[in-house]
């Protein structure tokens, strides 16, 4: 018996761009139309993988690169799977895209300015402070998608860019 594979979308986007609150409207409208999808959510991941992060360059490339095995054997198993992660390099991204046939990347476009008021972790206060000095966008690089599948205006409300990346799974027959 052969297995659908299933697909797979990248949330990505600077820290606060609201890759959370779209992912969190995308599975529930997802959720509704009978498709199940399991959320690999980056703070929630490095709790197992790294349970006390640094942040470093090293730590980071190992943790993408198991993020994305780990998402990869998800949807080898047919199971969907949405990336709720910065990601901040494109690399990290484009193994992802490679090791997964049925791959959609999201950019979420929202202003730095925008996203340092947010700030709903308070990843830019403790950037600012001198806490940290890895944040990407501000301390560490921040690498946009050059052919993203879809880039979203952060600002649009959840619902309609959840609206938007349905409508790609439609168009690509993964829904």
């Amino acid at each position: 018996m052969s297995i659908q594979q299933g697909f797979a979308i990248w949330m990505t986007g600077i820290p606060a761009s609201g890759k959370s609150t779209i992912t969190r409207e995308l599975v529930k409208k997802l959720e509704i139309r009978g498709v199940s999808v399991v959320v690999l959510e980056s703070d929630d991941m490095r709790k197992i993988l790294t349970p006390e992060p640094t942040y470093s360059q090293e730590e980071r490339d190992a943790f993408y690169r198991s993020l994305t095995l780990i998402g990869e054997l998800i949807t080898r198993n047919g199971v969907n799977v949405v990336f709720d992660a910065t990601a901040n390099k494109r690399t990290y991204r484009e193994y992802a895209h490679a090791l997964i046939p049925r791959f959609v990347e999201v950019f979420i476009q929202f202003p730095l300015e925008v996203c340092m008021q947010r700030d709903p972790k308070g990843i830019y206060r403790r950037a600012a402070t001198g806490k940290t000095s890895t944040v990407p966008g501000i301390q560490s690089p921040y690498e946009p998608p050059l052919k993203p599948d879809i880039t979203l205006d952060g600002q649009n409300p959840p619902e309609a860019s959840a609206d938007t990346v349905l409508d790609v799974l439609k168009h690509l027959l993964y829904i």
